[in-house]
């Protein structure tokens, strides 16, 4: 095996595992490579959150099982889709040579390892050269398995440019939200220690990243585990504040704030520092009171209205991003147009939406009231219909203002361009700023004129 290529699906905190995953085969000897039919070892990491992400996953899997031109190539399913649905792909899946679950990503060096010495050696019980490899050698159950946590003394090869990076800084989940898989597949909350992050994030620093985006199921629960007294969230934004120069890493993000968790501690240290980005992700999912509650999510609408005006009065340059879910179980009429007065009073920024779906072993999924597929899409087009006029309002009053962007390179859209992000876009998530005049590379920080606005984009010349 000589050469790698790498399909990471779903969100940021996946791709740092794959990431984690691809470093160690580096340090193995493999050469990453960005076609699939140059490659002898065709390595997914897949998302088992939603449906969608399932099919999704399934769906890469058929198409790398496709470039496997010979028996030599290995085709390696990882990450939550195996975890959630292990035994049943290794039945269904006879071409794909090896899975992984999200417990295993500092050992698929030493699987892949394994099974290609089971395969090479016929006195040992394997089978033949291109036959699919016994279920012990493809496969280890999830309960066999210890839990995982990222340190920073794993290999990484970054896959984002080199500029930009995640780094997380817990696994698991220890909320018990009715609709989600994620504390079933990825098990409870675990912190890393402070130490360990530092380490992780000056490496990161050295390496050239300027923006370094602290990413976890929730944020906000970091060190819950770790014992009373023990650190939180704004201790360990204090120390990387304190200890990361300004002059390598001058942004800070973060991304997931559990809402009823966000405290005048943390608002005002991010006041207090500019490098820590005024951007605040908070995944409402709904407003209305009887919604929330299905939801099991330990706030109402009353708690969602006054952080928001607790965020904007104690950071005056807030930038506020949330998620919703329409069609939930029970949803009524009544708690659609709630959320829809929430979104004209509060005109938060960037607003993601998206419909419910009911997933296998879910609480949510065995609840009554079940929304009509077509009625939850006539509510969510009216809502993003909403959203992107307050989205445009938002934009507009930029234009005339200069705002710090970090460049990213030629644009998707048009070589005639660049583009970038000002500090209010997250990287793969809210819009960016095209740019139409001046000269400058990729990781630079540039000062833009802003001279035109779109609902979620914005274009203007470098000062």
């Amino acid at each position: 095996m000589k050469t790698i290529h790498l399909t990471s699906l779903g969100c940021p905190k996946n791709l740092v595992d794959s990431e984690l995953m691809l470093g160690q085969l580096v340090e193995e000897g493999l050469r990453p490579v960005s076609e699939p039919g140059e490659a002898d070892v065709l390595l997914v990491n897949t998302c088992g959150f939603i449906q969608s992400a399932v099919e999704e996953g399934i769906d890469t899997i058929l198409g790398l099982i496709e470039q496997k031109k010979s028996p030599a190539v290995r085709v390696v399913v990882c990450g939550c889709l195996v975890q959630r649905y292990g035994s049943g792909l290794v039945e269904e899946l006879p071409e794909v040579d090896l899975f992984l679950g999200t417990e295993e990503v500092s050992s698929i060096a030493a699987r892949l390892r394994a099974l290609e010495e089971g395969r090479a050696a016929p006195e040992s019980g394997s089978v033949p050269a291109g036959a699919p490899a016994a279920d012990s050698l493809r496969y280890r159950p999830v309960d066999d398995l210890q839990r995982f946590l990222p340190n920073a003394t794993l290999p990484r090869r970054l896959t984002t440019p080199a500029h930009r990076a995640y780094l997380k800084i817990t696994e698991g989940c220890g909320n018990r939200c009715s609709y989600c898989m994620i504390p079933a597949i990825r098990g409870p909350l675990r912190s890393r220690r402070p130490a360990d992050i530092l380490h992780e994030a000056r490496a990161l620093a050295a390496a050239g990243v300027k923006e370094l985006t602290l990413v976890a199921q929730d944020l906000t629960a970091y060190g819950l585990d770790l014992g009373p007294g023990g650190p939180r969230l704004p201790d360990l934004l204090a120390q990387l504040h304190r200890e990361l120069p300004a002059a390598q890493v001058p942004w800070i993000r973060l991304l997931y704030l559990y809402p009823s968790r966000v405290n005048d501690e943390l608002l005002e240290l991010v006041a207090a520092n500019p490098r820590i980005l005024p951007y605040f992700d908070l995944p409402f999912q709904h407003v209305a009171d009887p919604v929330l509650k299905a939801m099991n999510r330990p706030y109402g609408e009353a708690l969602v209205r006054e952080l928001v005006d607790r965020v904007r009065r104690l950071v005056p340059r807030a930038v506020i991003r949330s998620t919703f879910m329409v069609g939930f179980p029970g949803e009524r009429e009544e708690d659609v147009e709630a959320l829809a007065a929430f979104l004209r009073d509060c005109r938060l920024e960037h607003v993601g939406m998206f419909t419910y779906c009911n997933e296998e072993g879910s609480a949510a999924a065995t609840l009554p009231g079940q929304v009509p597929e077509e009625l939850k899409e006539q509510r969510f087009q009216r809502l993003m219909a909403l959203q992107a006029e307050i989205s445009l309002a938002a934009n507009q009053a930029r234009v005339g203002q200069v705002e710090e962007v970090l460049v990213e390179g030629v644009s998707s859209e048009t070589e005639l361009l660049l583009e970038g992000r000002a500090w209010f876009q997250a990287p793969e998530i809210d819009g960016c700023v095209y740019i139409n005049e001046g000269n400058c590379r990729a990781g630079e920080l540039v000062r833009v004129l802003i001279s035109e606005a779109h609902p979620y984009d914005l274009v203007g010349g470098i000062v």
